[in-house]
């Protein structure tokens, strides 16, 4: 594994550019698709040599387009990465949600067809999961699919659909059989946004943002080999991507535990509110800082030991639940201590009186008050913690 590890290192510096071995700001963050924007240059080049390599999917196989490497592999480039502090290649819902699901459910002319497109970032996907009478409720969803011929002719709406504005694609629930129990008459089905009848209307948030979308489909029409897995039985598929995207989501939970960054919450609590002999002199922030950062760092260790445990499978657990559940709270938290931190500061809303850091925290602070909503909420994420981790009856 030493030879690997001289390898990756070798690679790294010769292809991580110098520009792109610090954290960067979420606007930075690159999002791929077919007409992709890239915040510089060297970002254009960065997800190129890890598209190419394979490496923004590590473990998916090579006949696809990944990197092909075994858990031991994948756990030593990730420490290499980590130790030049570079940014990820690539963000995208297509290597989070839907690519480990069209692994395991989809044809292989479906994986051939968007797996390799994933991986280098050449497709943006979204999700259209939650309408607006369906949310905790998913399974009551009513967006219709009608088969006729070929083709699935599909009307309805979903809401919350993130970046939709933006995507190429979408993996969308739908109904065919709308006289079976709910969850039996959905299906899993893939289509291009560029499809006539489909229309996006951003949802600003109370942040100033609008990463979230309402989608509307009017009588759209969709191959019927663009269904993953079998009609009406794509519960089953829904359910295991939602444990996908929770493992994602918990993983805001790790955040902010860099202390080599200006804008640490250490370095942010120096700054506002002084320091004595190199600490911070407030000793109930010192204190509240210590035991958030003790925090991540037990969930960080955590999620390391559930994903040793889990090198076996790639598939995750209801145990998800658990991590997003406490990712997202630990991500708030940390929110509410920068908030702390800038006091007065922190009511900035817009101006020369405020500076672009006072301003950004402020609004992720009221951003992040989602957390505890998208990828399921934790009060639904509460209920199967206990039905199914904890084998509580109903």
């Amino acid at each position: 594994m030493e030879s690997f590890r001289v390898e990756v290192r070798e690679w790294l510096e010769a292809n991580c550019p110098e520009g792109l071995r610090s954290a960067g700001k979420e606007e930075e963050m690159v999002w791929g698709g077919k007409d992709p924007t890239f915040p510089n240059h060297d970002a254009k080049l960065w997800l190129e040599a890890m598209g190419s390599k394979g490496w923004t999917c590590p473990t998916w196989p090579k006949k696809y387009g990944g990197g092909g490497l075994t858990h031991e592999e994948n756990m030593v480039l990730r420490q290499e990465l980590a130790r030049i502090n570079a940014r990820p290649a690539l963000v995208s819902f297509g290597i989070s949600m839907l690519g480990p699901v069209l692994l395991e459910y989809g044809t292989e002319e479906q994986k051939l067809e968007h797996i390799p497109k994933i991986v280098r970032g050449e497709i943006r996907w979204c999700q259209g999961y939650s309408e607006p009478g369906s949310g905790s409720d998913l399974a009551s969803l009513q967006t219709r699919a009608i088969a006729e011929g070929d083709e699935y002719v599909i009307n309805g709406q979903k809401v919350w659909t993130s970046y939709a504005n933006f995507a190429d694609w979408i993996f969308c629930l739908v109904r065919t059989d709308p006289e079976a129990p709910k969850h039996e008459g959905i299906s899993f089905i893939l289509f291009d946004m560029s499809s006539h009848g489909v229309s996006t209307k951003p949802i600003k948030l109370i942040s100033g943002a609008s990463p979230f979308c309402e989608t509307f489909f009017d009588n759209v029409r969709v191959p019927r080999n663009n269904l993953v897995g079998k009609e009406n039985e794509g519960w089953t598929i829904a359910k295991k991507l939602l444990q996908h995207e929770r493992n994602m989501v918990a993983g805001m939970g790790t955040r902010g535990r860099s202390k080599n960054t200006a804008n640490s919450i250490e370095n942010q609590a120096k700054k506002y509110l002084g320091e004595e002999n190199g600490r911070i002199a407030d000793l109930a922030v010192r204190e509240r800082i210590t035991k958030h950062q003790m925090n991540g760092k037990a969930f960080s260790l955590t999620l390391k030991r559930s994903a040793d445990e889990a090198k076996t499978t790639s598939a995750p657990s209801p145990a998800s639940s658990m991590f997003k559940y406490y990712g997202t709270e630990q991500n708030k938290n940390r929110c509410e201590v920068m908030l702390n931190i800038l006091g007065t500061r922190g009511l900035g809303w817009e101006g020369d009186g405020y500076d672009e850091r006072e301003l950004s925290t402020t609004r992720e602070w009221l951003r992040s008050k989602a957390n505890s909503i998208e990828g399921g909420t934790s009060e639904v994420q509460l209920n199967i913690i206990a039905k199914r981790v904890l084998g509580l009856p109903d």
